[in-house]
């Protein structure tokens, strides 16, 4: 356990109808402070897509998915919350929202590659 390090996640889920408080997880971000850390991967299953939602167009989804993305690499196109510190970047990505694409609640855990545990998480909780 030397070489373990800690680390936080949420998953993130799509809401379609905010107010029926139905959603299913698309995604997973993965924040590493001690090894300077921040990922997001997600995937967005078409057939639940459109099971779950037939007046929210797929295309704006992914753009707000990439959007972050950019914020988590930190690219100027990010937008503001793209500049802030990795920390507030991930508290302000992991934060409880009411919109159409929200997380869960921050969870913890030790390891020693969070590229890994990313993918780990990502195969666990999305595929």
């Amino acid at each position: 356990m030397q070489d373990k390090v800690t680390f936080e996640f949420a998953v993130i889920r799509f809401v379609p109808k905010v107010e029926r408080e139905e959603f299913f997880n698309i995604g997973v971000i993965l924040f590493c402070k001690r090894k300077k850390f921040l990922g997001v991967k997600y995937h967005v299953n078409k057939s639940k897509f459109e099971a779950f939602s037939n007046d929210f167009e797929l295309k704006l989804l992914e753009e707000y998915l990439t959007s972050w993305k950019l914020i988590c690499k930190g690219q100027p196109s990010g937008g503001a919350i793209g500049e802030f510190e990795l920390a507030d970047r991930f508290r302000w990505l992991a934060a409880s929202r009411s919109t159409v694409i929200q997380s869960s609640k921050t969870h913890p855990g030790l390891c020693s590659d969070p590229e890994k545990e990313l993918e780990d998480l990502f195969e666990r909780y999305v595929l």
